[in-house]
């Protein structure tokens, strides 16, 4: 089964290609406290029908270019 990730669209400049960053709740090793943690992941999105501050679910797919694994799946409604 592939990875999917939930994320937010920051960029959507290149063609066929959107910018998602996905955050994660981190606990510090020594302090433990718990701290947000983004990371950004370029997926392919065909049809370019997703814009900047969608919520969108992001699934790991065979290697499409250098930088992009995943592909967008769907859009969250919120």
């Amino acid at each position: 089964m592939a990875n999917k990730l939930k994320g937010k669209i920051i960029s959507d400049k290149m063609n066929k290609t959107v910018v998602v960053e996905v955050e994660r709740v981190k606990k510090h090793p020594l302090y433990k406290k718990r701290i947000k943690v983004h990371k950004k992941y370029k997926a392919h999105d065909e049809k370019e029908a997703y814009k900047i501050g969608d919520n969108v679910v992001i699934e790991e797919c065979r290697p499409i270019s250098k930088d992009k694994h995943f592909k967008v799946i769907g859009k969250i409604n919120n």
